[in-house]
């Protein structure tokens, strides 16, 4: 794979851990607010926030190894079975591993665990950008509406 400009190169085996303690602001009732349904249902580490927890552990394992900020990396799929609750107030701990590169796409195996449980596993991937041609294109996608 490419060596970035600190000499770094982006290959499978890159692994990187990211702990978080989950609040009440990224509980099921504060996905949606404005949601009733969501409202009524329990406190708990949500599943949306989960995905960007996961998210954020794949981004800061691969930063150190393409010209960041110049060039990103964004989310294009994931599969992930969240499969225990975590309330507030509890430590998560997100694993993440580099396990394929297929030209720019990314692709991790990834487990978040909380402090007694395997919560989430599964697979992420990622796609390389440059960051400035992707706001460009967003900005033309903007003008269309």
């Amino acid at each position: 794979m490419k060596t970035n400009s600190k000499g770094k190169s982006l290959e499978p085996g890159i692994h990187f851990e990211l702990c978080w303690t989950v609040t009440n602001q990224k509980t099921v009732p504060s996905l949606f607010p404005e949601s009733p349904e969501f409202q009524a249902m329990p406190k708990v580490f949500a599943t949306g926030y989960l995905v960007g927890f996961i998210e954020w552990a794949c981004i800061l394992a691969v930063n150190p190894y393409i010209d960041w900020p110049s060039m990103q990396t964004v989310g294009t799929h994931i599969n992930v079975s969240h499969s225990a609750a975590t309330p507030p107030g509890i430590k998560v701990r997100a694993k993440v591993k580099l396990i394929k590169i297929e030209g720019r796409k990314l692709v991790f195996e990834v487990e978040v665990f909380d402090e007694m449980d395997l919560i989430a596993q599964g697979t992420h991937e990622r796609f390389i950008v440059n960051a400035e041609k992707f706001k460009t294109k967003e900005a033309e996608k903007r003008l269309k509406m």
